[in-house]
């Protein structure tokens, strides 16, 4: 199934909803207008099972490869939460990942049962314009769509950039770099060897570290597992967690590699972490049954005597499954 891209704009139509007045049994009067109606778009554009995870409520096109997205973020999120007053830069990022599904599935035609594959993510945010307020903040996101490749008119890959605004002003850039596979090829790549591991059951989460080690309050929501080696822990994987596992997956997906990275960073600087920049990579995928480890090295102090970064990888079998740095500015 794809979504048809004769439409330029994709926000709730207005001036279609109708209410009837039935004060009188069997009345019926002029119908109501509402045209400043919102809603968000479609859950499954976005890949998720819950409404309340979906951050987008609109898009249009500009011109061929560029758009206009809108969003809105939660004044405060269950998972997601603030740091020092601020919004967590994670939303910045799933807004991101949404965006490149939302587009994938409704501007170029890629059907909803295909897999996207992330290769790459970064963003850099504005602390300024990231900081919570009474309302939840609506956010307008230029997007252009960069090394296109299709394949018998279904894309393949594709590169996405953003600048996020709020009021106008600009709260963060980022993009990411994603493959799309059809059901049959993603199969074969799934499929194990050994036909006996193939419904593994998942491993239960083991033991968490200490959550405000990690700048968390909930032992349900830390992604670490301390091990006997400095700077390093093993990924804990909660495939009930209702924001990291949304949907049954066969992998860990890449937001909780993410957050693994973000409280490995805040376990390895020993102080609460607001990341100004997050660039990443997925080498491989990560498997839900074996064992990761999660490993963090702190990177020699750049010019700027006031910045941190961190280095944290995840290995599994001894192959690398992932990188991320982390750059953060220590609490004032």
């Amino acid at each position: 199934m794809s979504a048809s891209t004769s439409r330029t704009t994709h926000e709730l139509p207005t001036n279609t909803h109708t209410e009837c007045d039935t004060r009188a049994p069997g009345r019926i009067t002029a119908p109501r207008y509402h045209p400043t109606l919102t809603t968000t778009v479609p859950r499954e554009f976005v890949h998720r099972t819950s409404i309340a995870e979906v951050l987008l409520t609109g898009w249009e096109r500009v011109d061929e490869h560029r758009f206009t997205v809108t969003a809105q973020w939660p004044r405060a999120h269950s998972f997601y939460t603030h740091i020092d007053g601020h919004h967590d830069p994670l939303l910045a990022v799933e807004t991101i990942r949404q965006t490149g599904l939302l587009l994938a599935h409704t501007e170029y035609g890629v059907p909803l049962d295909h897999h996207l594959l992330l290769s790459e993510l970064d963003v850099t945010i504005h602390p300024p314009h990231l900081r919570a307020g009474p309302t939840p903040p609506t956010l307008h996101l230029d997007v252009t769509c960069t090394n296109i490749k299709q394949r018998r008119g279904t894309l393949t890959h594709c590169r996405i950039n953003i600048n996020i605004y709020r009021e106008g002003h600009l709260a963060a850039t980022g993009g990411g770099s994603f493959t799309c596979i059809n059901p049959k090829i993603y199969q074969r790549l799934r499929t194990p060897k050994d036909p006996t591991t193939q419904h593994a059951p998942p491993i239960s989460p083991t033991a968490p570290e200490t959550p405000h080690t990690v700048g968390r309050t909930s032992p349900n929501d830390v992604v670490l597992t301390p091990i006997n080696h400095p700077n390093q822990w093993h990924l804990r994987i909660n495939t009930h967690h209702p924001t990291l596992f949304d949907h049954p997956l066969d992998h860990a997906p890449g937001m909780l590699l993410l957050e693994a990275a973000r409280q490995a960073t805040t376990a390895t600087l020993q102080h609460p972490t607001l990341p100004h920049t997050i660039t990443s990579e997925f080498t491989r995928y990560v498997e839900v049954g074996t064992t990761c480890v999660i490993e963090a090295r702190r990177l020699p102090a750049s010019g700027d005597d006031h910045e941190e970064a961190v280095l944290v990888t995840a290995h599994q079998d001894g192959t690398p499954a992932f990188r991320a740095t982390i750059t953060t500015t220590p609490p004032t």
